[in-house]
């Protein structure tokens, strides 16, 4: 049985890099069904791009191969490697960082580097930047497609030895928990955090309802304080008006019913910068 294979870059859309991606994964068989998870990751983000294969990885039948290119580092020394994860699924993806959530909360239980002798387009050798292509769509597709079996992409690497993102802290007592600012709803500005419904729930004691203190800062200075009632969802506000609720992934988030948060208080992500809940 075929499995589907689903495509992530920070190419866009403008010119012809995606299609052609679809092309030679269509080349090694045309009636494979291939999908976008998104072309849109901002250019040279490894960071958003480990994060997007989380946020989607799961809801994929068990089979299905997952391509990721976002490679500033394409032509270097860095590995080509391919994933599975415990779920069963495959990323393909260049060794950079980009499988870091995956590990952490997904889990992988095998890496192999891809074995560029066999398991590239022909008379490709002397193409050095379009790995996207005559690499990992090439490869995707003989193993979506069964063409290829997984012992076949090439040698087993060692797990722990895999090229990691740091991750975000947590720091909880009772009353008051801290993380991080993980990443955006992108459209809507909401600010998605590393910290777990449990454990926010387990230190603050919160109902729905109830008004939660929030401070956010960036090397020790405060952009943002404020009380906003954690609620279900975003209607239980006026517009306008901002809240705490619990993201699709189970993860707290602050939002601003139809508007962004991001934009209207200039709150970026990443691990310097920290939010705080309090009660």
């Amino acid at each position: 049985m075929r499995n589907c294979l689903v495509l992530q870059t920070d190419f866009g859309l403008v010119d012809g890099a995606v299609a052609a991606m679809k092309g030679v994964a269509l080349q090694v068989d045309d009636t494979l069904e291939v999908f976008d998870l998104t072309h849109d990751i901002t250019p040279y983000n490894i960071w958003e791009a480990s994060y997007r294969l989380f946020q989607s990885v799961e809801y994929w039948p068990s089979g299905t191969v997952f391509v990721s290119v976002v490679d500033p580092g394409v032509g270097s020394d860095r590995k080509s490697v391919v994933a599975r994860t415990s779920r069963g699924q495959y990323i393909v993806t260049p060794d950079n960082g980009t499988l870091t959530h995956i590990a952490a909360f997904i889990g992988i239980e095998e890496l192999r580097e891809i074995d560029e002798t066999r398991n590239r387009r022909r008379n490709t050798e002397n193409s050095y930047t379009f790995h996207g292509r005559d690499v990992y769509a090439f490869t995707g597709a003989k193993l979506a497609s069964t063409e290829m079996s997984f012992e076949q992409v090439g040698p087993a690497l060692d797990i722990s030895q895999m090229v990691r993102l740091e991750l975000g802290s947590l720091e909880s007592r009772p009353g008051l928990i801290r993380g991080c600012i993980d990443i955006l709803d992108i459209r809507f500005g909401s600010l998605w955090t590393n910290i777990p419904r449990e454990d926010f729930l387990q230190a603050l004691g919160a109902s729905i309802g109830d008004e939660i203190d929030v401070s956010i800062t960036k090397a020790g200075i405060v952009r943002y304080h404020g009380r906003l009632r954690y609620t279900h969802s975003f209607a239980e506000v006026k517009i306008g008006e901002p809240l705490v609720y619990v993201n699709s992934l189970y993860r707290m988030a602050v939002a601003i019913n139809q508007g962004s948060f991001s934009s209207l208080y200039k709150i970026d992500t990443g691990t310097d910068w920290i939010i705080e809940f309090t009660r």
